[in-house]
């Protein structure tokens, strides 16, 4: 499946609720689902539960950029083209 396929999927499935609940709503719960993640990572002790949240992170990530008309296969690419956009390199040659 590629990205844009994943981001029609969450459209198809929850487009209707999350253009209700709008921008501001869906952005705070996928930093709900953010703390989420890093709660398992800290914890460390399930990967199970960890692949869990990495979805529902990606998924409400879709779900707000199909509320705001991003697509975000064509963002990504588009800015991540093979190389480190700030650098130019592949792999990253930046110096931190």
């Amino acid at each position: 499946m590629q990205i844009h396929e994943f981001q029609e999927m969450m459209r198809q499935l929850y487009f209707k609720r999350d253009s209700e609940r709008g921008i501001n709503g869906t952005y705070n719960w996928l930093v709900d689902e953010l703390e989420e993640l890093g709660e398992e990572i800290r914890k460390g002790t399930d990967r199970e539960a960890t692949e869990k949240e990495f979805a529902d992170v990606i998924a409400w990530l879709a779900s707000l950029a199909n509320i705001m008309g991003i697509d975000l296969e064509k963002a990504a690419i588009n800015k991540y083209d093979h190389k480190c956009p700030k650098c130019q390199q592949s792999p990253c040659q930046c110096t931190f």
